[in-house]
């Protein structure tokens, strides 16, 4: 085994090697530590301290770090093929596809697997084409679908999407929850309307009651498909196995990737009805992955799905999360020179700042209390807490405290600054 690095050394390697602007911010947030191994809650970098991680890899580790059950099956599988020699069929995917047939909402059936959500936004933008013979979509804004170049045409921020346009042409984007707009935006000419539930990059915003219905009612009207991301809010998060369940709404896609592993290994994956994979048409090569539905992955994927069952983790999500949204909520209460709003389903929380640099100051004084606390992609005035389904109220109350600590410590620092 070569030799270990210290902090300093693979912050120059990532500066000379990986990337200098994110080697720079990361050493001026104060995130320069190396880690070394992660267990449940808690991650530990190379200096032995330990961390308690409410970010949870943006939403990847539903099951918390390295869960024993996917553990012991990914080893298992791994002495057996790891990766499928792509001409036979694997029996670990077509597993994984009927289970999330079985609990995934509607008449969802069939699954292509791939590797991310992005690979998931792109093949689910690809099938809607194909079925409705259509080539414009309507999204929203401030959505975040992704980074590649067609995911990135139905995400919502400019800032992302300016340098490399001109990207996918034909894309409305509308305000998120707006039915006026989506009303005006969506006819005859539209393939599918996508939609995350609660935008998450875009800093925790929960989709207005009856938004949904009404949406799905809108694209049956004019013969769209809806197409719901739920890249993030997927297995648990918000409270129920999938967002769309809260306002009983049914998809002619589902998209998921992140947590469907437990946190193990990459797999992304969209489901589609049988009107959606008729598209196929005698073309069952038309969209395919390399590495997508890998034994192993398939593997981790099943294993994830019984823990997510056997430990009963949408009814503690959803218990925790309304136990921890209510704290924070109290926090805001008592600082409301900092705090805006708390908003959020389940442990898909954000807490947004009334000011970017208070966020930032915040999220930085969490890390010197040892807690991973990140902001939302889209919106850096909203400090997201999206930890274990697992975790338990004593990590919780932690974290609340070392919060409540850093937000005095941010109201001292801009006093007479505000």
């Amino acid at each position: 085994m070569s030799e270990e690095l210290t902090a300093r050394e693979v912050a120059r390697l990532y500066k000379d090697y990986v990337n200098p602007d994110l080697a720079r911010t990361m050493r001026i947030t104060g995130l320069g530590v190396v880690e070394d191994h992660a267990q449940g809650c808690y991650v530990w970098d190379t200096e032995g301290q330990k961390y308690l991680d409410m970010a949870g890899g943006y939403g990847v580790f539903c099951l918390g770090h390295s869960h024993p059950h996917v553990i012991a099956a990914v080893e298992k599988q791994l002495h057996k093929m790891s990766l499928s020699a792509k001409v036979f069929f694997t029996a670990q995917q077509a597993k994984l596809a009927k289970k999330l047939a079985e609990i995934t909402p509607g008449d969802l059936k069939y699954t292509f697997f791939c590797n991310s959500g992005t690979e998931a936004v792109e093949g689910a933008l690809k099938i809607a084409r194909l079925t409705t013979e259509r080539i414009t979509y309507v999204a929203m804004q401030n959505a975040f679908h992704g980074k590649s170049t067609g995911s990135l045409a139905v995400s919502g921020r400019p800032n992302y999407r300016t340098p490399f346009e001109p990207l996918m042409p034909e894309v409305r984007h509308i305000p998120f929850g707006d039915v006026s707009a989506l009303e005006e935006a969506v006819d005859e000419t539209v393939a599918a309307v996508l939609v995350e539930p609660i935008q998450g990059e875009g800093g925790i915003h929960v989709a207005p009651d009856g938004y949904l219905q009404k949406m799905r009612e809108i694209c049956d009207k004019h013969g769209a498909l809806l197409v719901a991301d739920e890249v993030q809010t997927g297995f648990g998060r918000t409270g129920k196995m999938f967002a769309v369940n809260h306002w009983d709404v049914a998809p002619d896609i589902l998209i998921v990737a992140k947590a469907l592993s437990g946190g193990i290994l990459p797999i992304g994956a969209f489901i589609g009805t049988q009107r959606v994979w008729s598209a196929f048409k005698g073309r069952p090569t038309i969209h395919t992955s390399t590495f997508g539905g890998s034994p192993l992955a398939c593997t981790a994927g099943l294993a994830a799905l019984e823990v997510y069952e056997q430990e009963n983790l949408c009814q503690k999500s959803a218990e925790s999360g309304a136990y921890f949204k209510a704290e924070l909520q109290k926090l805001a209460g008592e600082y409301p020179d900092l705090i805006a709003e708390v908003r959020g389903l389940g442990l898909l929380l954000g807490m947004e700042a009334v000011k970017e640099e208070y966020a930032g100051s915040i999220i930085s004084e969490m890390s010197h209390r040892h807690i991973i606390a990140v902001y939302t992609l889209n919106q850096p005035k909203v400090i997201r807490f999206e930890p274990a389904l697992n975790i338990s109220r004593e990590d919780i109350d932690s974290c609340l405290k070392a919060l409540s600590e850093s937000l005095a410590k941010t109201r001292e620092m801009f006093k007479g600054r505000m």
